[in-house]
């Protein structure tokens, strides 16, 4: 039976790759324009969002916890206005969730414990991965969203639980 260690990294890695084809579904749903639509200066395009989730990710796990040189540049993010594709945002967020995932998946549970330092925060390895997650899982959610409303379509990721179709899943992670 594997320990809490086990369960929660397992969870963390399944859950990052999960929702990671969620947006990428959305991008490919989403024209360049919509994807960097924004209604007014104070909201993030979903081209912002995968930026951010991406620079989020490599900085907390793949540099902060797996030790990689970090470059990243947080503004930058945020002030982008266009100029990478579906295919470039698709392209950059797999990258990053591979490299997370070699990294989660070697952690083991002498390391969850450690400490590190990512922005201005002192955390253990198990707060970084767990804030990764969280964060990406919210920002998952505004994208969600924005596609649905920028589409109108049902992204029909709970139609299993409608009962108009049978109950099994492709996933083990809800």
């Amino acid at each position: 039976m594997p320990g809490l260690d086990e369960i929660f990294l397992d969870y963390s890695a399944d859950k990052l790759k999960q929702l990671s084809s969620r947006i990428e579904d959305c991008l490919i749903k989403l024209t360049d324009e919509q994807i960097w639509m924004r209604g007014s200066d104070n909201e993030n395009a979903v081209g912002n969002l995968v930026l951010h989730l991406s620079g989020n990710v490599r900085q907390w796990i793949v540099c902060s916890v797996g030790g990689a040189p970090d470059t990243r540049h947080r503004d930058s993010e945020f002030a982008a206005r266009g100029g990478q594709s579906s295919e470039t945002l698709t392209e950059l967020l797999q990258q990053t969730i591979e490299s997370a995932l070699v990294v989660i998946r070697s952690l083991n549970s002498d390391r969850l414990c450690e400490i590190v330092d990512v922005q201005d925060y002192r955390v253990t390895v198990l707060e970084a991965v767990n804030h990764a997650v969280e964060q990406f899982a919210g920002h998952n959610g505004q994208i969600l969203f924005a596609t649905k409303l920028l589409t109108g379509s049902d992204l029909g990721y709970y139609r299993h639980l409608s009962g108009a179709i049978p109950a099994a899943r492709s996933d083990n992670t809800p």
